[in-house]
């Protein structure tokens, strides 16, 4: 008797619909409630009917149907879960080795324990047990990676490495199947599925390592370019508050040199100078006295950028509620979003449109910061998030990041909203936070 026998069919289409579903699990979905379960149902009959009349096709076409039934899975995680198509590609190939590394682990298995007891209802328990442990595990390392997913975002050719990888992987696990007359094969049909399912499993640990060491690096990348970010905010608040300091000195001195004229001359042409000269001080008089004098700082460097471009900026803040954090902190959030406003609104054709207003109050024990511009441009707000609307979006948005970043150092809330024509950055604060 061949104690080791081909897998069968319904039992590799069961192992691709619960890997499919492991990763509907873990990962957001963009169908829900009966939609999903009907979807999941379709898949699973289309898959399991494809491969049990398969079964016996002659061995050139093996391939060809293997390749629809990993299409069938796109397929299926495609219209199920919210990934980019690139990540999509690397969620397939990791539903595919999984589900060859779970069928090819179960059976062999199952054969083993055949030569013991040839009870059916052993190897419908063992099925059950084998590939519960397993899905369940990997389930479980996928959800407990839920935090770092935003990390994970792989390019073509990281892709691309993927499908090589998996080509690779099965193609050696399966050799032994297709020839035996290889320097990887195996004539002992033992020797072939230890090898398939250690092959898969290897597969499956590559797939694995590769996606950390992608979210470790794009991790590293983020954090670098956020605190890249950060110490050019707090740059140029040093840079504002030198330039600043020398205004001020310089407004206070000549305000008291025109105060010496007044009283020592009284001409018609000397009082009409002077006049001038106070008007074009005015333009340098410090605008702002919110009570927290970085803030000030801020708002009145970014002023003097508006200027060039007729923005109007309007603010109404009581500084002293954000005394409590740090001036990095100060600058990150407030610089980060007035550029992004100050940015927009440039865009806008119409000078008059070109509006910005910053409110800072306090609303029972917390601190709500709002910063609000119009806006003419289409923005992409998804689950309350803000994302870029630039082509190279693994290059930009980190000033909305450093944001968020900053607002989650003091267990506060970012929030974004479009609303005719008025975009609102709002953030809310705990008062009082170390």
């Amino acid at each position: 008797m061949t104690i080791y026998q081909d897998i069968p069919r319904i039992y590799t289409a069961l192992a691709e619909w619960i890997a499919c579903m492991v990763y509907c699990g873990a990962l957001k979905r963009k169908i829900e409630g009966w939609q999903f379960a009907l979807a999941s149902a379709v898949f699973f009959v289309i898959q399991s009917v494809f491969l049990v009349f398969t079964r016996d096709v002659p061995e050139i076409f093996w391939i060809p149907c293997m390749a629809f039934a990993v299409f069938n899975m796109w397929l299926f995680l495609y219209i199920v879960c919210d990934a980019t198509r690139l990540n999509l590609i690397y969620y397939l190939v990791s539903a595919f080795l999984l589900a060859e590394f779970a069928a090819s682990f179960e059976w062999q298995l199952a054969c083993f324990i055949k030569t013991f007891n040839q009870s059916t209802y052993l190897q419908v328990i063992t099925l059950l047990i084998t590939f519960f442990v397993i899905y369940t595990l990997v389930f479980s390392m996928e959800r407990s990676w839920a935090d770092s997913a935003e990390f994970f975002d792989i390019n073509r050719n990281e892709a691309l490495a993927v499908v090589m990888i998996s080509v690779a992987v099965f193609g050696l696990s399966n050799l032994s199947f297709i020839s035996e007359n290889t320097p990887f094969s195996s004539t002992l049909r033992s020797d072939i599925f230890y090898i398939r399912t250690l092959v898969d499993f290897a597969g499956v640990i590559v797939i694995y390592a590769y996606k950390s060491r992608i979210s470790e690096m794009n991790a590293q990348k983020e954090l670098t370019s956020i605190n890249s970010m950060l110490k050019e905010q707090y740059d140029k608040y040093r840079s504002y508050q030198s330039s600043f300091e020398m205004i001020n000195i310089k407004y206070h001195d000549l305000k008291h040199q025109i105060a010496g004229l007044r009283g020592e001359k009284n001409e018609a042409d000397r009082e009409k100078w002077i006049s001038a000269m106070e008007q074009e001080l005015e333009t340098y008089k410090p605008e702002l006295q919110t009570g927290n004098h970085v803030l000030d700082t801020i708002l009145s460097g970014k002023m003097l950028s508006c200027r060039p471009h007729n923005i109007k900026v309007t603010c109404v803040a009581e500084g002293q509620l954000i005394d409590f954090m740090h001036v990095t902190d100060i600058c990150t959030i407030f610089g980060n979003a007035l550029d992004n406003a100050i940015e927009s609104v440039s865009l806008i054709e119409d000078p008059e449109k070109r509006l910005i207003h910053l409110t800072v109050t306090s609303q029972k024990n917390f601190v709500l910061i709002q910063i609000s511009n119009y806006c003419e441009q289409e923005l992409n707000i998804k689950d309350g998030n803000l994302l870029t609307t630039k082509t190279d979006k693994r290059n930009h948005g980190y000033g909305i990041k450093s944001i968020k970043y900053t607002v989650d150092k003091y267990k506060g809330n970012v929030e974004y909203e479009l609303n005719k024509n008025w975009f609102e950055l709002k953030i809310i604060l705990p008062k009082n936070i170390a």
